[in-house]
């Protein structure tokens, strides 16, 4: 694919905001350690900003993200995948009134609905947060062909070396890649590594997820810890 021109700037100008959760996942971004969610403050913004449903929802959320030592990784794709699919899917220019804002987990959670990229962060830092290594997983950039635009998924790589799984909205079966042949990555990121694609199955590693500028604004995001308010009223 001859698109790393076009990557450069779509990776300088799309907003990639991930987060906020706790200062917990600031570090988790980082380590692969598990970190404990103040699930009580969690609740109380969720409250504070979208309602009771919301609050509701953040509790079943937070019980998902329980450690479970018998679960295996599997298993809690699965869970993670099918709790998250039950969420509405919304554009955000509706939602937000802006373009391409990628809405943290709790602002997701709280008005219960988001586009593909919200599904795919969301997916994310609850498995990070099960467990399960960042270099496992891959927020991941894709051209979907049957819906001709751009589309976001969450890969899951058992190994370094494993075709990967995909955790997707659209399909809410977890596939391996080379079942998804309506998929083409473009390019895909975690909390360390961005990595660029140059052809179906071949992708290269490109430095560090700080390239993205947004990336960095994330950071100020997280400090200030504030959710954003939906211009539509939602009664999910």
């Amino acid at each position: 694919m001859r698109n790393s021109p076009f990557i450069t700037r779509m990776l300088l100008k799309k907003p990639v905001h991930i987060l906020f959760l706790s200062m917990s996942f600031l570090s988790a971004l980082y380590a692969d350690s598990i970190t404990v969610l103040d699930g009580s403050k969690i609740i109380e913004a969720l409250q504070n900003s979208y309602g009771d449903r919301a609050a509701k929802r953040g509790t079943a959320w937070l019980n998902l993200m329980v450690p479970d030592s018998s679960s295996l990784e599997n298993e809690n794709l699965v869970k993670v995948n099918r709790f998250f699919n039950t969420f509405h899917f919304i554009d955000d220019i509706e939602l937000w009134g802006v373009n391409n804002y990628w809405a943290t987990p709790v602002e997701f959670i709280g008005v219960n609905g988001g586009d593909c990229e919200d599904y795919s962060i969301a997916k994310y830092f609850t498995l990070l947060e099960l467990g399960i290594a960042d270099e496992k997983m891959r927020i991941t950039m894709v051209k979907a062909l049957h819906l001709n635009q751009y589309h976001m998924v969450l890969a899951y790589y058992e190994t370094p070396a494993s075709i990967p799984l995909i955790l997707d909205n659209i399909d809410g079966d977890i596939k391996p890649a080379n079942e998804r042949n309506d998929l083409i990555p473009v390019f895909s990121f975690n909390g360390s590594q961005l990595w660029l694609n140059k052809e179906r199955g071949s992708s290269v590693l490109s430095g560090t997820s700080s390239r993205l500028k947004r990336w960095q604004d994330l950071r100020q995001r997280i400090n200030t810890a504030k959710l954003k308010q939906p211009k539509i009223k939602l009664e999910f």
